[in-house]
């Protein structure tokens, strides 16, 4: 089952299976039943997403070259009416854009911070400072989080059924730059007892997942454990590759066998790897608390084709609008679920030597350009504010970390995450309205 070619490189194809939560209670004013966090790794430069300016500051000699809004699910505006490259959902070409589904764009919905800062120019860097709620802490790649994660957060200090393992998920479009590490920290009073399960939908459900998991029949708990431990040998394998040591998971069996069945029916009824629908599969099956998902997938790809990043950012638009649809048609989860998207950073002011086939110019994402620390935040949904902006280019408001404490102030445990005394830096951005 765990043949090298699959489980090469450190990887996981499905989610390790965790405990159950503690029995406390959150003791603040809750808001919102549900959280769905959604972060935008690869990074997004400010220009071509909350500003609108599609080719008119990165490509300004490009043929036909205005603004235009390309991410119209999540903000107000019109799109562009020339030089059409941005459109991909997988089957259309690149002069064809996604349809809009949402009726309200998220800025109507909610409430958007137009200038935020982010704590990092690395992306796993970035990625950490948004789950611990820190801007002061900078680790390497294949390291933990060394202070606590919001996953933990949130098992220890909600109430036993909203903090169980089975209702703190991770979910990424892949497992590079270490992300599978982020689902909990290295300190003490925390750690790995009070981490998520972390799935990655187009790893588990592709070419790697599929070799591994074709033809699975389904074990009977106590009869063939023996199998159903093969099978969590392989979903934790992650942790031997890295070199870390795997303590006692401690969980149930009825936890373990309902994760791995559900895995399975997963796998008979998913035609691909998508991983908006899997997403949603999960929290139609577990009503999670906390959904956390990383949308990597294709932005970065800025560093050598501007063209392709276009049509990233205007996909993940669409796998937004997807995701908050999908949602509103979950029992539990419908009409008590809040949303936050923020993006883990910006790119360079200025682009690169490199060309693509449209002839524009390609960006990294230098330490040193303040443009890379621009990025905007959005919130929608229960105990948050209806077409509200803050913040402008000439006033900033709020820092990417500001996510954790904004989802513990949604969730009611804000006071019990300062408590913790981890936290000095950042607020809800509830708080900053």
């Amino acid at each position: 089952m765990t043949r090298a070619g699959i489980v090469a490189g450190g990887t996981i194809l499905a989610p390790y299976i965790l405990p159950s939560g503690r029995l406390f209670a959150a003791s603040g004013e809750q808001k919102a039943k549900h959280v769905l966090f959604v972060m935008f790794g690869g990074g997004i430069r400010q220009q071509e997403s909350v500003l609108q300016r599609y080719l008119m500051d990165a490509q300004p000699t490009a043929d036909g070259a205005n603004e235009g809004n390309i991410m119209y699910n999540l903000f107000e505006g019109a799109p562009p009416t020339r030089k059409i490259v941005y459109g991909n959902d997988g089957n259309l070409p690149g002069d064809t854009p996604i349809a809009k589904i949402l009726s309200q764009t998220i800025e109507r919905q909610g409430t958007t911070f137009k200038e935020v800062r982010t704590v990092s120019a690395g992306h796993y860097s970035a990625y950490t400072g948004m789950v611990q709620g820190k801007t002061t802490t900078t680790i390497g790649l294949r390291e933990k989080p060394v202070f606590p994660t919001v996953f933990e957060y949130v098992r220890r200090h909600m109430g036993a059924a909203e903090g169980a393992a089975s209702k703190v998920w991770f979910i990424g479009e892949n497992i590079g730059n270490s992300t599978p590490l982020l689902n909990y920290g290295i300190q003490p009073n925390y750690g790995m007892k009070y981490g998520a399960n972390f799935f990655a939908p187009p790893v588990t459900f592709g070419y790697q997942g599929i070799d591994s998991f074709a033809g699975g029949p389904i074990y009977h708990p106590d009869e063939e454990m023996k199998y159903i431990y093969k099978m969590k040998y392989f979903m934790d394998n992650y942790y031997r590759n890295v070199g870390g040591v795997l303590d006692s998971l401690g969980n149930t069996e009825m936890e373990k066998f309902q994760i791995k069945t559900f895995m399975e029916k997963l796998h008979r009824n998913t035609a691909g790897s998508d991983v908006i629908d899997c997403a949603l599969e999960v929290m139609n099956e577990f009503t999670p608390t906390l959904t956390v998902m990383n949308f990597n997938g294709g932005v970065d790809i800025c560093h050598g084709d501007f063209t392709k990043y276009l049509q990233a950012i205007h996909l993940n638009d669409n796998k937004v609008a997807r995701l908050w649809q999908g949602v509103q048609k979950i029992p539990g989860m419908a009409g008590n679920t809040a949303m936050i998207l923020c993006p883990d950073m910006g790119r360079n002011t200025k682009g690169s030597a490199v060309l693509d086939s449209n002839n524009f110019k390609s960006f990294d994402h230098d330490g040193g350009d303040p443009n890379v620390n621009r990025i905007f935040t959005q919130m929608v949904g229960p105990g948050i504010p209806v077409n509200v902006q803050v913040g402008s280019e000439s006033n900033p408001v709020g820092n990417s970390a500001d996510c954790v404490m904004t989802i513990a102030d949604l969730l009611g445990i804000k006071q019990d995450v300062q408590n913790a005394g981890f936290i000095n830096d950042t607020m809800s951005f509830l708080d900053q309205i």
